[in-house]
């Protein structure tokens, strides 16, 4: 029986935290355990300390991850929590994705400060936000919006806004509820006509493989529909080659028996797009949307990625 605390690694911002406290209380309840079993071991990453370039600028997902991963696989935590839209499509050797939390709202979250809508914003507003995803689709809808490259903590993004630094950003609505701040925003995109960023609302944990006592004390927590879908908006992803230099969304939903997806990929300045729909037996999630993501590719042609990536 195990008798020291379970090693939890976390990034240390308020929302990191919160993803950390939910994966402890989750284990506590499916295992009966008292919280002093558990330890959460709070870690800087390069994606923390850096918060004045893109992320395409500065090296991509990894840089939120690479600490924790480091420290995982020297044995120093058991497993670590993350966002997983932050997870880049390729682990390092010896770990993989073992469990998934049931998803939250998946939506993009606007924030207003002079218009409470996308579409009423004044021409040549600003709008801050670091995704290329959501700069691309912002542009495709409003390209007389001006978007500037927006980085930090909620709290700092929000605290800029009411600054009057710009005049909107964009925020993950599950984020926002995570931290309690389900009132800021003022409208809530669509995601037929505003995709999200693949797996964006679902916290993953990552653990060692191999690892059976670890593993087995995660499989209780892990949402099997969450599983399905993110599985699936990865496998897209992956055959994209997507990262952090890649305007790309991806949304799947599972009821357990069937999954359906839709996939988007854009040019960063949002003027040419194609999109992608399909659905499937859940039990073929990664398959479908490894699929879907071939089917993308053959759609929009060599040149539409290697023109501008």
């Amino acid at each position: 029986m195990q008798t020291k605390p379970f090693r939890i690694g976390t990034r240390g911002s308020p929302l990191a935290l919160a993803q950390a406290h939910e994966t402890r209380d989750r284990l506590m309840a499916a295992h009966g355990l008292p919280a002093l079993m558990f330890e959460i071991v709070v870690l800087s990453t390069m994606g923390d300390r850096i918060t004045d370039r893109s992320l395409s600028e500065i090296g991509g997902k990894g840089l939120f991850t690479q600490e924790l991963e480091d420290m995982l696989i020297s044995g120093g935590l058991d497993f670590a929590v993350h966002s997983s839209k932050d997870m880049p499509t390729k682990l390092p050797t010896g770990l993989f994705l073992s469990a998934y939390l049931p998803r939250e709202d998946a939506r993009d979250a606007f924030v207003g400060r002079t218009a409470a809508k996308l579409l009423d914003l004044p021409e040549g507003a600003t709008i801050g936000s670091s995704s290329l995803r959501r700069q691309a689709l912002i542009k495709r809808l409003r390209p007389d919006i001006n978007v500037i490259t927006y980085r930090g903590l909620v709290d700092t993004r929000l605290r800029k806004l009411a600054e009057g630094q710009v005049d909107a950003t964009l925020l993950a609505f599950a984020g926002l509820k995570r931290l309690g701040k389900e009132n800021v925003p003022t409208e809530l995109l669509d995601p037929e006509s505003f995709p999200p960023a693949p797996a964006q609302g679902a916290i993953c944990i990552e653990s060692r493989i191999g690892d059976a006592a670890i593993n087995a004390l995660l499989e209780p927590v892990n949402h099997l529909r969450t599983h399905e879908a993110v599985t699936c908006e990865r496998a897209f992803l992956a055959t994209l080659d997507g990262s952090c230099r890649t305007p790309i969304a991806g949304y799947a939903v599972s009821d357990g028996e069937y999954i359906r997806f839709s996939g988007m990929v854009l040019t960063p300045d949002g003027r040419e797009y194609f999109r992608v729909s399909t659905e499937g037996k859940a039990s073929d999630a990664e398959q479908l949307g490894a699929k879907a993501g071939d089917d993308i590719r053959i759609d929009a042609g060599p040149d539409f990625f290697s023109s501008w990536a």
